[in-house]
Protein backbone atom coordinates (compact mmCIF):
# COMPACT_ATOMS: atom_id res chain seq x y z
CA UNK A 1 0.00 0.00 0.00
CA UNK A 2 0.84 3.24 -1.38
CA UNK A 3 1.09 7.04 0.36
CA UNK A 4 1.63 10.26 -0.67
CA UNK A 5 1.94 13.15 1.29
CA UNK A 6 2.05 16.73 -0.47
CA UNK A 7 3.38 19.74 1.81
CA UNK A 8 3.51 23.09 0.61
CA UNK A 9 5.17 24.43 3.55
CA UNK A 10 8.17 27.23 2.62
CA UNK A 11 9.94 27.15 5.98
CA UNK A 12 12.06 24.78 7.75
CA UNK A 13 10.92 23.88 10.24
CA UNK A 14 6.93 24.22 9.27
CA UNK A 15 4.01 23.81 10.78
CA UNK A 16 2.70 22.47 7.40
CA UNK A 17 5.18 19.53 7.10
CA UNK A 18 4.40 18.86 11.18
CA UNK A 19 0.71 18.69 10.77
CA UNK A 20 1.37 16.29 7.72
CA UNK A 21 3.36 14.15 9.73
CA UNK A 22 1.12 13.53 11.99
CA UNK A 23 -1.66 13.07 9.43
CA UNK A 24 0.52 10.20 7.78
CA UNK A 25 1.54 8.90 11.26
CA UNK A 26 -1.90 8.80 12.15
CA UNK A 27 -2.86 6.62 8.85
CA UNK A 28 -0.07 4.65 9.03
CA UNK A 29 -0.88 3.43 12.33
CA UNK A 30 -4.34 2.93 11.31
CA UNK A 31 -3.97 1.22 8.21
CA UNK A 32 -1.37 -0.96 9.59
CA UNK A 33 -3.54 -1.98 12.08
CA UNK A 34 -6.28 -2.47 10.42
CA UNK A 35 -8.22 -0.29 13.28
CA UNK A 36 -9.68 2.14 10.41
CA UNK A 37 -13.85 2.96 10.07
CA UNK A 38 -14.20 -0.43 8.92
CA UNK A 39 -11.68 -2.70 10.95
CA UNK A 40 -10.01 -5.45 8.80
CA UNK A 41 -6.80 -7.24 7.91
CA UNK A 42 -3.44 -5.20 8.64
CA UNK A 43 -1.52 -3.90 6.11
CA UNK A 44 2.40 -2.48 5.76
CA UNK A 45 1.74 0.42 4.25
CA UNK A 46 4.75 2.78 2.32
CA UNK A 47 4.74 6.77 2.70
CA UNK A 48 6.49 9.02 0.31
CA UNK A 49 6.31 12.56 1.23
CA UNK A 50 7.06 15.23 -1.30
CA UNK A 51 7.72 18.78 -0.03
CA UNK A 52 7.24 20.94 -2.94
CA UNK A 53 9.82 23.97 -1.46
CA UNK A 54 12.48 21.95 -3.15
CA UNK A 55 10.43 21.66 -5.94
CA UNK A 56 9.14 25.49 -6.81
CA UNK A 57 11.89 25.88 -9.59
CA UNK A 58 11.02 22.50 -11.39
CA UNK A 59 7.23 23.32 -11.12
CA UNK A 60 8.04 26.89 -12.78
CA UNK A 61 10.37 25.40 -15.46
CA UNK A 62 7.74 22.69 -16.38
CA UNK A 63 5.77 25.81 -16.80
CA UNK A 64 7.92 27.25 -19.07
CA UNK A 65 8.93 24.67 -21.23
CA UNK A 66 6.36 22.08 -21.22
CA UNK A 67 8.17 19.33 -19.89
CA UNK A 68 8.92 17.45 -16.32
CA UNK A 69 12.52 17.73 -15.48
CA UNK A 70 13.84 14.31 -13.66
CA UNK A 71 12.64 15.40 -10.28
CA UNK A 72 9.58 16.60 -11.06
CA UNK A 73 8.62 13.53 -12.88
CA UNK A 74 9.69 11.41 -10.19
CA UNK A 75 7.38 13.20 -8.12
CA UNK A 76 4.84 13.42 -9.97
CA UNK A 77 5.25 9.23 -10.43
CA UNK A 78 5.24 9.14 -6.47
CA UNK A 79 1.36 10.83 -6.30
CA UNK A 80 -0.13 9.56 -9.48
CA UNK A 81 1.10 5.83 -8.24
CA UNK A 82 -0.05 6.18 -4.05
CA UNK A 83 -3.27 4.19 -3.41
CA UNK A 84 -4.04 7.29 -1.56
CA UNK A 85 -2.88 10.72 -0.55
CA UNK A 86 -2.58 13.58 2.05
CA UNK A 87 -2.26 16.97 0.67
CA UNK A 88 -1.52 19.87 3.11
CA UNK A 89 -1.10 23.50 2.41
CA UNK A 90 -0.58 26.53 4.57
CA UNK A 91 -3.37 29.22 3.51
CA UNK A 92 -2.40 32.35 2.15
CA UNK A 93 -4.67 35.38 1.30
CA UNK A 94 -7.93 33.06 2.26
CA UNK A 95 -6.75 30.41 0.00
CA UNK A 96 -4.18 27.38 -1.24
CA UNK A 97 -1.24 28.49 -1.84
CA UNK A 98 0.22 29.36 -5.05
CA UNK A 99 3.26 26.71 -5.10
CA UNK A 100 0.49 23.92 -3.69
CA UNK A 101 -2.28 24.66 -6.73
CA UNK A 102 0.91 25.14 -9.26
CA UNK A 103 1.58 21.26 -8.53
CA UNK A 104 -1.85 19.94 -8.83
CA UNK A 105 -1.77 22.16 -12.43
CA UNK A 106 1.11 20.02 -13.52
CA UNK A 107 -1.17 16.85 -13.14
CA UNK A 108 -3.15 15.88 -15.90
CA UNK A 109 -6.80 16.03 -14.66
CA UNK A 110 -7.67 12.63 -14.38
CA UNK A 111 -4.69 11.49 -12.99
CA UNK A 112 -6.34 11.26 -8.73
CA UNK A 113 -9.57 9.64 -10.54
CA UNK A 114 -10.95 7.88 -7.67
CA UNK A 115 -8.13 8.53 -5.51
CA UNK A 116 -8.87 8.82 -1.62
CA UNK A 117 -7.65 12.44 -0.26
CA UNK A 118 -7.55 13.95 3.07
CA UNK A 119 -6.86 17.45 3.09
CA UNK A 120 -5.24 19.64 5.32
CA UNK A 121 -3.98 23.64 5.54
CA UNK A 122 -2.05 25.07 9.07
CA UNK A 123 -2.84 28.86 9.25
CA UNK A 124 -1.88 32.18 11.79
CA UNK A 125 -5.73 32.23 12.46
CA UNK A 126 -8.63 29.54 13.04
CA UNK A 127 -11.05 32.31 10.65
CA UNK A 128 -9.13 30.88 7.61
CA UNK A 129 -10.45 27.20 8.09
CA UNK A 130 -13.17 27.48 6.12
CA UNK A 131 -10.69 27.79 2.83
CA UNK A 132 -10.84 24.05 3.23
CA UNK A 133 -14.12 23.75 1.98
CA UNK A 134 -14.13 26.82 -0.01
CA UNK A 135 -11.00 26.09 -2.47
CA UNK A 136 -9.31 22.24 -1.69
CA UNK A 137 -12.37 20.40 -1.37
CA UNK A 138 -13.93 22.06 -4.73
CA UNK A 139 -10.00 21.73 -6.52
CA UNK A 140 -10.04 17.81 -5.64
CA UNK A 141 -13.36 17.33 -6.64
CA UNK A 142 -12.41 19.00 -10.10
CA UNK A 143 -9.34 16.10 -10.44
CA UNK A 144 -12.45 13.67 -9.39
CA UNK A 145 -10.70 12.22 -6.18
CA UNK A 146 -12.61 10.84 -3.23
CA UNK A 147 -12.14 13.85 -0.77
CA UNK A 148 -12.93 12.15 3.04
CA UNK A 149 -15.46 14.48 4.91
CA UNK A 150 -12.91 15.64 7.74
CA UNK A 151 -10.76 18.27 6.59
CA UNK A 152 -7.95 19.37 9.32
CA UNK A 153 -7.27 22.94 9.51
CA UNK A 154 -4.26 23.25 12.28
CA UNK A 155 -4.05 27.15 13.59
CA UNK A 156 -0.98 28.38 15.63
CA UNK A 157 -3.20 27.83 19.18
CA UNK A 158 -4.02 24.50 17.97
CA UNK A 159 -0.83 23.26 18.50
CA UNK A 160 -0.51 21.50 22.24
CA UNK A 161 -4.59 22.84 22.78
CA UNK A 162 -7.00 20.36 23.93
CA UNK A 163 -10.56 20.67 23.19
CA UNK A 164 -13.47 22.71 25.21
CA UNK A 165 -17.00 21.66 25.14
CA UNK A 166 -17.70 22.92 21.49
CA UNK A 167 -14.99 22.01 19.20
CA UNK A 168 -12.53 19.06 18.69
CA UNK A 169 -8.81 19.20 19.32
CA UNK A 170 -6.13 19.12 16.64
CA UNK A 171 -5.63 15.57 17.86
CA UNK A 172 -9.16 13.78 17.89
CA UNK A 173 -9.69 15.91 14.13
CA UNK A 174 -6.57 14.70 13.06
CA UNK A 175 -7.79 10.85 14.19
CA UNK A 176 -11.10 11.42 12.27
CA UNK A 177 -9.52 12.16 9.53
CA UNK A 178 -7.09 9.42 9.68
CA UNK A 179 -10.22 6.85 10.54
CA UNK A 180 -11.80 8.21 7.80
CA UNK A 181 -9.01 7.55 4.87
CA UNK A 182 -7.44 4.37 6.46
CA UNK A 183 -11.07 3.25 6.14
CA UNK A 184 -11.03 3.69 1.72
CA UNK A 185 -7.97 2.68 1.78
CA UNK A 186 -8.11 -0.72 3.29
CA UNK A 187 -11.29 -1.00 0.41
CA UNK A 188 -8.62 -0.01 -2.17
CA UNK A 189 -6.28 -2.48 -4.04
CA UNK A 190 -3.08 -1.90 -3.56
CA UNK A 191 -0.87 -0.42 -6.69
CA UNK A 192 2.00 -2.71 -5.51
CA UNK A 193 0.04 -5.96 -5.69
CA UNK A 194 -1.70 -5.64 -8.75
CA UNK A 195 0.21 -7.75 -11.85
CA UNK A 196 0.89 -6.52 -14.57
CA UNK A 197 -1.64 -6.77 -17.80
CA UNK A 198 -4.37 -6.82 -15.05
CA UNK A 199 -6.88 -4.08 -15.26
CA UNK A 200 -6.86 -1.69 -12.39
CA UNK A 201 -9.50 -2.31 -9.32
CA UNK A 202 -11.44 0.47 -9.39
CA UNK A 203 -14.11 0.46 -6.07
CA UNK A 204 -17.25 1.96 -7.09
CA UNK A 205 -18.21 5.36 -5.38
CA UNK A 206 -21.07 4.22 -3.28
CA UNK A 207 -18.54 1.55 -1.70
CA UNK A 208 -15.69 3.72 -1.22
CA UNK A 209 -18.52 6.60 0.75
CA UNK A 210 -19.79 3.24 2.92
CA UNK A 211 -16.40 2.64 3.97
CA UNK A 212 -16.66 5.64 6.02
CA UNK A 213 -19.57 4.58 7.99
CA UNK A 214 -19.10 3.15 11.17
CA UNK A 215 -19.58 0.03 11.61
CA UNK A 216 -22.73 -0.89 14.17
Amino acid sequence: MKLAVVTAGLTQPSSTRLLADRLAEAVTHRTATGTGTRTGTGTGIEVRVIELRDLAVDIANNFATGFPNGRLREAIAAVTEADGLIAVTPIFSGSYSGLFKSFFDVLDNTALTGKPVLIAATGGTARHSLALEHALRPLFAYLRAVVVPTAVYAASEDWGGGHDAFTDGLGERIGRAADELAGLLQHRAPAARRDEGDEEQVVPFEQQLAALRPVE
